[in-house]
């Protein structure tokens, strides 16, 4: 970790897991906070500006609530804000997290022996000097003739729900029948990591 970032507090602007264990990885402390938005009342006409969209109304509900709590004193604290969403492209249609165990279920059979593609945005704002810039990413995904009996297995456990599209090339199970990986897996996983480090070197 660069020293540069030890003055800045950093806020992860998610309650994903994933994101939380990459942003971990990548070596900086930080602390969460959830934007509680809804994300279907935002629509736009390619996943790159969905995306791009929702991590900007994430971005904006947070900083709202920061100013909301918070007193003069932290606000004058450099600070440091990342949000980020990502959605699945199925056959040119947009996937968010599957509404119910019956989607989960077409979604994972849909990409047996098929391909999607993951797109995340990070969207990084300097709370203090007011700088803001984000990214997208894309990812295809190639996957081999998924078992039913693995399909079932994901469904029940109730992951699939937790993610955009259902989709997790990550888990040990589906892991073994994913062919090819374009791109890479944090990104699939909702943090591109180089993305993620670029945008923050240019906040700071």
């Amino acid at each position: 970790m660069e020293p540069s970032t030890s003055s800045y507090k950093i806020i992860l602007g998610s309650s994903s897991v994933a994101r939380r264990k990459i942003l971990s990885e990548m070596g900086y402390e930080f602390t969460k906070m959830s934007a509680d938005i809804d994300e279907k009342s935002i629509r736009k006409e390619t996943p790159e500006e969905l995306v791009m969209a929702l991590a900007e109304a994430k971005a904006n509900a947070i900083i709202s609530k920061l100013q909301t709590n918070s007193n003069q004193e932290r606000v004058d604290e450099p600070m440091i804000l990342i949000a980020a969403d990502t959605v699945v492209v199925y056959d040119g249609v947009v996937r968010e997290k599957p509404s119910s165990k019956e989607e989960a279920r077409q979604f994972l059979k849909d990409y047996s022996g098929g391909h999607a593609a993951t797109v995340s945005s990070v969207l990084v704002t300097n709370l203090k000097t007011g700088f803001r810039k984000g990214e997208w990413d894309r990812v295809e995904i190639y996957f081999n003739e998924i078992p039913d009996e693995i399909i079932e297995k994901l469904v029940d456990e109730g992951v699939t729900l937790n993610v955009a599209g259902g989709l997790l090339i990550e888990h040990p199970s589906i892991l073994p029948f994913v062919r090819e990986v374009v791109g890479t897996t944090d990104s699939v996983m909702g943090l591109p990591k180089a993305v993620t480090e670029k945008l923050l070197k240019e906040a700071m």
